[in-house]
């Protein structure tokens, strides 16, 4: 692996820092976030801010770096793509709410939509003014996207949908959206998904927040009672549906990248400034070996980053690396999250950032955390990636094999 910019990237580097000098304020600490600097977190102010600075980008020709450019891009290649995201994730920005459009559903369309749906969607999508969600899980389903149930029965040149899809994220303030649904219940259970995008307000379209433990309402069901989607709004053949969805969650794997919240450094930190037995916390030997552990951690993952970045500098794509640092950085996020707040005692159910050690970032992500361990693939679907593909160990049994989806047998049977 070769950790140093070649003179190009180096430039590159120098120019994104400019702009992000000019237009963003650099982070007091690594951790910290845009929402813990945000004083209106509304809904509508967090969406408001984000769309601006996204149409900042877009002007500044800043926006969607790798795409091509008559989509709004700048047809720049993914290594400085991930040049400018190391530059930016070490400023203050408003982020959280074009992210799905622009990493997900944008290089579907870009792949699979019409050119007159590339023209009218991609350039609206990539100045912020149109948001975008991806609608995929469901309740029964599970880990298993293959297993969804939601139907779509045709109707000359419409399609109609009934069901419910679950834990969709933005969806409340989504103007369109990928979604996934069952077309063929008789075949394989693979075989018999269609992949579509839709207008979020169609007639039939019904959105209900969940709260959350951590008290934040990211999340929605979102219900469809008899809603008309236009065959024309199909990505893919019908019943390419599996195909359309697997280069989708590829795509959400690499954005959904490492997981967020206080790291090694921040929990290192805290070892030295709280007391444990009456002693320095980072005194303790079992407090030294979870330590060490997370240290040796860290390392591995950002050497395994740096190689997936060595990959893309010379013009290769990166193999399972995405896999492996989501899996072992979700984790150690939740361990890091748990044991903090454990060392703080009592003050560990506080998360005033104005009374407690680490301004709350502990309790704040042990809250959150066990949802990084579900978003862009659980880590039971991870591990069976890295077996199966990296180390070619043979697939689980699977017990529908052969069967049609109608014919599967289900826990209300």
């Amino acid at each position: 692996m070769d950790f140093s910019d070649t003179s190009a990237e180096a430039e590159f580097r120098a120019e994104c820092r400019a702009w992000l000098d000019a237009n963003a304020t650099p982070k007091a600490h690594p951790n910290q976030t845009w929402a813990s600097v945000l004083e209106d977190k509304t809904r509508d102010n967090i969406v408001r801010l984000c769309k601006e600075f996204q149409l900042k980008r877009y002007e500044d020709r800043w926006a969607c770096l790798n795409w091509p450019r008559e989509y709004g891009g700048r047809g720049l290649s993914s290594i400085e793509r991930v040049i400018y995201g190391q530059e930016e994730s070490r400023y203050i920005v408003p982020r959280g709410v074009v992210e799905i459009g622009q990493g997900m559903a944008g290089p579907i369309l870009m792949k699979f939509a019409t050119e007159e749906q590339k023209a009218r969607y991609l350039a609206p999508m990539a100045k912020g003014e149109e948001i975008w969600c991806q609608i995929f899980s469901e309740s029964a389903a599970g880990s298993d996207l293959a297993g969804l149930r939601m139907g779509a029965v045709r109707d000359g040149e419409d399609w109609i949908f009934n069901g419910e899809k679950i834990w969709t994220s933005g969806a409340h303030y989504s103007d369109f959206g990928i979604i996934v649904v069952r077309t063929d219940p008789d075949v394989a259970k693979h075989k018999g998904l269609t992949f579509f995008f839709i207008d979020m307000k169609s007639p039939g379209i019904s959105i209900e927040p969940i709260r959350q433990i951590s008290g934040s309402s990211h999340f929605n069901a979102v219900r469809f009672d008899d809603v008309r989607v236009p065959d024309a709004q199909r990505l893919g053949k019908v019943g390419d549906g599996w195909k359309v969805a697997l280069a989708t969650l590829m795509n959400e794997r690499v954005s959904v990248g490492e997981a967020p919240g206080p790291d090694f450094e921040q929990i290192f930190a805290l070892a030295q400034t709280v007391e444990l037995d009456d002693r320095p916390a980072i005194e303790n030997q079992a407090v030294r070996s979870r330590l060490a552990q997370w240290y040796c951690e860290t390392a591995g993952l950002k050497n395994t980053r740096m190689r997936s970045v060595s990959a893309l500098s010379r013009g290769e794509t990166p193999g399972p690396e995405n896999s492996i640092a989501k899996l072992v950085s979700a984790r150690k996020a939740q361990e890091i999250a748990r044991f903090g707040s454990d060392l703080m005692d009592q003050c560990g159910i506080v998360s005033d950032h104005d009374l407690v050690p680490g301004d709350g970032r502990f309790q704040q992500s042990y809250l959150q955390s066990p949802a990084m361990r579900v978003a862009g693939g659980t880590d039971e679907i991870l591990r069976n990636i890295i077996a199966e593909r990296v180390l070619g160990l043979p697939q689980d049994p699977r017990t529908d094999k052969g069967l049609s989806f109608r014919d599967i047998p289900t826990g209300k049977e």
